[in-house]
């Protein structure tokens, strides 16, 4: 398509993703599968110049404040991702471009950090508030925010070697190497398209960020024993505990929506498993559970939270979210923490996790939670990892796993191990 018709198809495709009644990515996908014409090169375009504009939307609006003419534009002009292909100046008109260099000139530091980093007010003001990202700190985890994610992938160990994993992967022309933590984990370099490769076709291979690896060796299942993820999903940390469990056992796959659990299914037929039972639940406290209550030998929960830690890969949830979204949630990760904590039996290992940014939904749910269970003590994180030779240092005193993109280059992530007495 030729640069200015390009341009056309964006401010269509971009008015839709600004009204931000759905995900970006669903909106997208939804755009290409409408519009079959487009090519690859056009896609890529279209959706990273999208992102580019959703990331930084706050600083962009403020930029074309002073500017006449379309905003959207203006916006497209500040976000193009198609110049490596020679296409800007052929792009926009001569105006737009000179407004654009001098935008680029602009000394940003002296904006309020809010704006400069394109945050909402409540979530800069959140994340102050935790004590420990003020000044400097919280300028790199905003600033880390605002660069697109890495792709991370996990070696299924019943299938391949993360060795032999990677020497596939780089004979593919792709730039890949190990992870700084997981001993499972590959980073690749770029977007490729990796879904019709034998290692993924195979289930050698799945995409999912270390962080998230993370939390599967947390809470280390063993082989025979029973295990449940308690808010499953399409289960990216299912499937990491079922290879942990070498195929052994039984591991529970819980979650509240059907559709996010269809979506196991295919994952969990390439990965070739045979001890993990999806079980759709009405609520944490569905009779399925109770059935199970004082059963169970580890129990992974990873509730629904704000999704702050991924802003990275869905920049769009941070317009979707609202500042009344978090107590909300508190009550419900609060509700399902009690519910899922019924399930182990003495000895039982509980790891609480979020992809939250927040300390409402991380710290204070677990505080809370300790202090109506007194039969529940948290173990420090960093001794649980190293028993799994995983060498993470989260500075002193702090017994529970924070990652931040800016210091591990993970998605945000939040976990607290806890064991019964």
């Amino acid at each position: 398509m030729k640069p200015r018709a390009l341009v056309s198809t964006a401010r269509e495709l971009l008015r839709v993703v600004l009204r931000f009644e759905l995900p970006a990515d669903v909106v997208i996908s939804r755009y290409f599968r409408a519009h079959p014409q487009l090519g690859l090169r056009d896609r890529h375009v279209l959706a990273e110049s999208c992102y580019q504009i959703v990331r930084n939307l706050r600083l962009y609006r403020h930029l074309a404040q002073g500017a006449g003419g379309a905003q959207d534009l203006h916006l497209l002009v500040l976000g193009w991702q198609g110049d490596a292909h020679g296409q800007l100046d052929e792009a926009f008109a001569a105006e737009l471009l000179a407004w654009r260099e001098e935008m680029l000139k602009l000394d940003l530091s002296t904006l309020p950090p809010e704006l400069r980093f394109s945050q909402p007010d409540w979530m800069a003001r959140a994340l102050l508030d935790r004590g420990d990202l003020e000044g400097d700190e919280f300028k790199a985890l905003a600033q880390s925010l605002l660069q697109p994610a890495p792709l991370d992938l996990r070696v299924n160990l019943l299938k391949s070697t993360r060795e032999a994993a990677l020497a596939e992967l780089r004979s593919l022309g792709l730039a890949c190497d190990v992870m700084r933590y997981s001993p499972w984990g590959l980073r690749v370099q770029g977007k490729p398209a990796l879904n019709r490769s034998s290692l993924f076709t195979e289930g050698a291979i799945e995409v999912q960020d270390e962080g998230s690896q993370l939390l599967a060796l947390l809470l280390a299942p063993r082989r025979g024993e029973m295990v449940a993820d308690f808010c499953a999903g399409a289960g990216g940390k299912t499937l990491a505990l079922g290879a942990m469990m070498r195929n052994s056992g039984r591991l529970y796959a819980f979650d509240v929506a059907e559709h996010r659990l269809d979506k196991l299914r295919p994952r969990l037929a390439r990965s070739g498993l045979s001890n993990v039972y999806p079980v759709v639940i009405a609520h944490e406290r569905d009779d399925r559970i109770q059935r199970l209550a004082g059963k169970l030998d580890r129990v992974l929960v990873d509730a629904p939270c704000t999704g702050t830690g991924t802003l990275r890969r869905n920049p769009d949830l941070k317009w979707r979210l609202h500042e009344t979204d978090v107590p909300k949630l508190a009550v419900q990760q609060a509700s399902i923490l009690k519910s899922a904590a019924t399930l182990l039996k003495p000895g039982g290992r509980l790891v609480y996790a979020t992809c939250s940014l927040l300390a409402a939904e991380n710290r204070d749910i677990v505080t809370r939670f300790l202090s109506e269970r007194s039969d529940f003590t948290l173990h420090d994180a960093t001794e649980v990892l190293s028993h799994q030779q995983v060498n993470f240092n989260p500075g002193a005193g702090n017994p529970m796993l924070e990652l931040f993109p800016h210091r591990h280059g993970t998605d945000g992530f939040f976990a607290a191990v806890m064991q019964r007495d």
